[in-house]
């Protein structure tokens, strides 16, 4: 009863529609301008990977240079005028994203050449444009990223907040789900016309978000971003509970930043499907973190605990090496031209290669989300959103660290599908830090029961 009062109340339907359109446009972005390169741009899987490692390298660059700025501006200044400005700025980054995809559509050619240091990408100026749009994209969700989740306690009362949370949660999945979706199946031209659209609709709708002023002592903003990162996160790494949190979660989106940059390259060379298959791929890894979400909150019963969380990415982690294998079993009788949804569904191992990626994903979401919880259950209120900016700025690092590593691989001529069992070894590594995290937490709980 208190969720369907909440939307309808100005406290929070605002906050809940923008934060909606928000993600609902990164992905539709995102997803349709890496599905039109892939499948329609280039011709080889070197390139193809590249360009998808390149991708994801730049809209989680300004997570690692920004969030320490981000998260002091979410608890020093008003956070709804934040939003209104971010998503302002958003009606902008969507023009040249629009501009991009439209200018690629009609095959404008501009030959630009991009040193990255090992090796030299090939590409056009519509391609660098979308890259452009694309890291901007990554500007704005580093703003807003801190004050989705620290705006609700002071908009909702207590009793309030958990229903919020749960919607905002939902409503991101949803909103995430849908645009991966359309991306996947609209032309391309359409694409360009919507993500204008719905950066309109997302600024309108943050002009009705009620002023959040600081709740916290108003402290001066050190605007020097590695000076600010480097404290941010020293402050923040204290508890060893919040430490190993930290790293076990941004271990855990290297392993998931690698696995989504090979599945565009992956689906076009390996399954041989259409891009919409291959956003079937990224909406079935989507449902499986969500369902992982579900099934852990109930194991755990509500408490905050990492108890499961080294089993969970064993799991994971073989779930990644069966799907190894289903996808050299798949090579071994690949089919000659381009799968659509339909003859996917239809071809022998389709269900089981679905399975296995759906297995990845649910052990993952059991993994990842119980650790989430330490950032905001470990730290004082006024803190929240420096704490999330501090994960922001470690996860956002390990996550380009592993774009770099898939950059790396595909340039040494390294197979996509060989790929995959770099991702199934890290998972050991994420099993190793969620169970020192585990330690660490029963170490505090001896030690709180005997004082």
């Amino acid at each position: 009863m208190t969720t369907l009062k909440l939307l309808r109340r100005r406290r929070f339907l605002p906050l809940f529609t923008t934060q909606l359109l928000n993600a609902f446009n990164d992905n539709l972005y995102k997803t349709a301008m890496v599905l039109f390169v892939v499948y329609f741009v280039y011709n080889s899987e070197e390139a193809e990977g590249l360009f998808s490692a390149v991708a994801s390298g730049l809209f989680i660059l300004p997570f690692f240079l920004l969030s320490a700025v981000a998260g002091q501006l979410a608890d020093m200044r008003d956070k709804a005028r934040i939003i209104r400005i971010v998503k302002m700025c958003e009606i902008g980054l969507m023009l040249i994203g629009a501009m991009g995809l439209y200018l690629s559509w009609r095959g404008f050619e501009m030959p630009v050449s991009i040193p990255l240091g090992f090796t030299t990408i090939d590409t056009t100026f519509p391609i660098v444009l979308l890259l452009f749009a694309l890291f901007l994209t990554g500007v704005q969700s580093t703003f807003l990223g801190p004050i989705k989740y620290a705006i609700l306690p002071q908009h909702l009362h207590k009793d309030e907040v958990l229903a919020g949370t749960g919607l905002v949660e939902a409503g991101t999945y949803v909103a995430i789900l849908a645009g991966t979706i359309l991306a996947g199946w609209i032309p391309v031209q359409f694409a360009a016309a919507s993500i204008i659209g719905v950066s309109i609709l997302g600024y309108i709708s943050a002009r009705q978000v009620p002023s959040a002023p600081p709740l916290g002592k108003v402290e001066k903003i050190d605007w020097h971003i590695i000076r600010a990162s480097i404290a941010l996160v020293r402050n923040t790494m204290h508890d060893r509970q919040v430490f190993y949190a930290i790293l076990a979660i941004s271990f855990f989106w290297t392993i998931g930043a690698v696995l989504f940059i090979q599945f565009p390259p992956l689906a076009k060379n390996v399954i041989m499907a259409s891009k919409e298959v291959a956003s079937v791929f990224l909406v079935v890894f989507s449902i499986g973190v969500a369902i992982g979400s579900v099934t852990i909150n109930h194991m755990l019963k509500g408490d905050v605990s990492a108890r499961y969380s080294p089993l969970s990415v064993i799991v994971m982690g073989a779930f990644v090496v069966a799907f190894y294998v289903v996808c050299k079993l798949w090579q071994a009788d690949q089919p000659t031209d381009l799968l659509d949804v339909a003859e996917f569904i239809a071809w022998p191992m389709a269900t089981v290669l679905l399975l296995c990626l759906l297995g990845i994903s649910v052990a993952g979401g059991m993994f990842v989300v119980p650790l989430y919880a330490f950032l905001t259950t470990r730290v004082s209120t006024d803190q929240a959103s420096r704490t999330i900016a501090a994960n922001n700025i470690v996860n956002s690092g390990a996550m380009v660290g592993g774009a770099l590593l898939a950059m790396a691989l595909t340039a040494a001529g390294l197979p996509i599908a060989e790929q995959l069992l770099l991702s199934a070894a890290m998972c050991l590594i994420s099993a190793w830090l969620g169970h020192r995290l585990h330690r660490a937490e029963l170490r505090d709980q001896i030690a709180l029961a005997a004082a």
